[in-house]
């Protein structure tokens, strides 16, 4: 397990030091205060919203586990985990809509219709799969109470 942790650890200073070589040798020294201020900022957004909105999520899906199957709650998971980056990465682009382009067919699309038509979509199978998930459950229970009453 040592040898592991040891080899990652290499392995991600090697990334990153090729990462930053990348980085100064294609970026312009003028651009690099914009890349650090994104970068900065997409990991404020992962990991004090989106990693907790996860993760409370997570938490309350595996008391209702006790009741739901587990395909419900991978559903419902995996649900809440592509809405979620999705909309990390649509958001820019109805940033870059709503502030207009130098040139129009940069981002030709409307990114928030389209992100609420998916955003919507998921919805609906959450809720389609909680609504299955409860019903088979209450079956089961009913079944259950109705076997060891006989």
């Amino acid at each position: 397990m040592r040898v592991a942790r040891i080899v990652l650890v290499v392995l991600g200073v090697l990334v990153l030091a090729f990462g930053a070589y990348v980085m100064v040798t294609t970026v312009k020294p003028n651009r690099i205060g914009g890349l650090a201020t994104w970068l900065l900022g997409a990991v404020i957004l992962h990991d004090a919203i989106l990693s907790p909105f996860v993760v409370l999520v997570g938490l309350g899906l595996r008391r209702a586990g006790r009741a739901l199957r587990v395909w419900v709650l991978v559903v419902v998971q995996a649900a809440v985990v592509l809405g979620s980056v999705l909309a990390l990465v649509v958001i820019p682009e109805i940033g870059a809509k709503h502030h207009g382009a130098k040139n129009p067919t940069v981002v030709p699309f409307d990114y928030l219709g389209r992100l609420l038509v998916v955003e919507g979509v998921l919805l609906v199978v959450v809720v389609a799969a909680l609504v299955v998930g409860w019903l088979t459950a209450r079956r089961r229970s009913a079944l259950v109470e109705s076997t060891t009453i006989s």
